[in-house]
């Protein structure tokens, strides 16, 4: 424990995490708690993974102990976070947390190095140059490794599952079309997705739909990937993916514009321009489906520096309340016509992720690491629980660019066989 600690870890396991949780703990001291009957053990391996988590006592701690290998879960990492969190320190006496901070002043003065994967990016937040390397940080694994955890349709962003039981390529096929149909897509139009990962909007909206479509990423790897697709398919006439910042698309009088899973990237101070430059590519009538993930409301920050998420899945990612997105894209200039909730759908399209990841666990360590495997079975556990218990949530806006004479060129009532429940 150290020069001066009288407490083992065990006991100062059991002072905050009560036995009822079901969580079982064994620490590199000798000791236990409660490991008899829990699905699930944390177990200190090491002094170092004390030295984080008492360095920084929040989920940053908690991922460089685990990352780093110092710290293992046995059991399900869905299962143990969601029987550790939220919790309340009512239980713990003031008494008990002074002696419990003075135990473990040691470890929380000794700072380690954090795992190698840990990332604090340098430059303006949000210049092109510094985007292209956040994005290239998540993104540019490994084709194979995202193609194991993703499954056949290689879209990275929440399913729309028709039936709670649907298959994850399912769900997946059901959102890209649920997209096209709120963009009332018809053969013959053009379509822009920005932020188009490896393609699947892309390649949706041109086969099922008959439209020419431009997309963009910021991932080598991803366009590499959907340029393969495309020419696979036949599509080259039809299809395009770029290498590219969104910023530098130049074509204009576009009929739609599909943005899945790129405003989370943007940041709140780019909002504005963000959704300006959208309208500027759509010609009067167009659309554009913003599908994103949000905060619940306005009371957190929309960027935590000091968080697991920040400094090791999406560096310089900003969440903000779907109240906020939405201003922003009316004041843009956009006429808002709906909006959707679907956080249920992302838990359990992060639970399918999960269990991917839990299948083909030695094939993406080998593919990524075993670091990397371990952000993952992290982010997407956690991810699973922040939807399950509103913490985040996932929208889908469809706004109008009007014609000058009001124009929505939206249909007065939209039929529930075109949006389908």
């Amino acid at each position: 424990m150290g020069r001066g600690t009288h407490m083992d870890l065990a006991t100062a396991f059991a002072t905050v995490v009560p036995a009822d949780r079901g969580v079982g703990f064994r620490g590199y001291d000798g000791s236990e708690f409660n490991t008899i009957g829990s699905q699930v053990i944390m177990e200190i391996k090491t002094p170092r993974a004390m030295q984080y988590l008492a360095g920084a006592p929040n989920q940053l701690g908690l991922a460089r102990a685990y990352v780093s290998g110092d710290m293992e879960i046995h059991g399900s990492a869905y299962e143990f976070l969601r029987r550790l969190y939220p919790m309340p320190l009512d239980h713990v006496s003031w008494r008990a947390r002074t002696k419990l901070a003075r135990e473990f002043l040691p470890f929380a003065l000794a700072r380690p190095e954090p795992p190698a994967l840990e990332r604090r990016l340098r430059g303006r937040r949000h210049s092109k140059t510094r985007d292209a390397e956040a994005i290239q940080h998540h993104y540019d694994v490994s084709n194979r490794f995202y193609s194991r955890v993703l499954g056949p349709s290689m879209a990275y962003t929440c399913a729309v599952f028709p039936v709670a039981d649907a298959s994850l390529e399912q769900a997946q096929e059901e959102k890209f079309d649920l997209v096209c149909r709120k963009l009332g897509l018809t053969s013959g139009m053009r379509l822009l997705d920005v932020g188009c990962g490896w393609g699947g909007m892309v390649l949706h909206a041109v086969k099922n739909y008959g439209v020419t479509a431009i997309g963009v990423t910021l991932s080598e790897q991803q366009a590499q990937w959907g340029q393969r697709a495309i020419a696979d398919a036949g599509l080259e006439n039809s299809a395009q993916i770029r290498f590219s910042d969104y910023r530098n698309v130049r074509e204009t009088g576009f009929d739609a514009v599909s943005s899945i899973g790129l405003t989370e990237h943007i940041g709140r101070g780019q909002y504005d321009a963000y959704f300006a430059f959208l309208l500027d590519k759509l010609r009067p009538e167009g659309r554009l489906l913003n599908h994103m993930i949000t905060r619940p409301d306005g009371s957190e920050p929309s960027h935590y520096k000091r968080s697991f998420i920040n400094r090791y899945v999406f560096p310089d990612g900003e969440l903000s309340s779907i109240g906020l997105i939405i201003s922003h894209m009316n004041d843009a200039g956009f006429e808002i016509r709906h909006d959707e909730n679907l956080r249920e759908h992302y838990a359990l399209t992060c639970a399918k992720w999960c269990d991917n990841l839990d299948t083909h666990w030695e094939e993406c360590v080998n593919e990524a690491g075993l670091p990397a495997a371990r952000v993952w079975r992290m982010y997407m556990a956690a991810s699973r629980l922040g939807f399950e218990l509103n913490t985040i949530e996932l929208h889908q806006i469809l706004g109008v660019k009007l014609a000058d004479n009001g124009a929505s060129g939206v249909p007065l009532r939209v039929s529930g066989e075109t949006w389908r429940a």
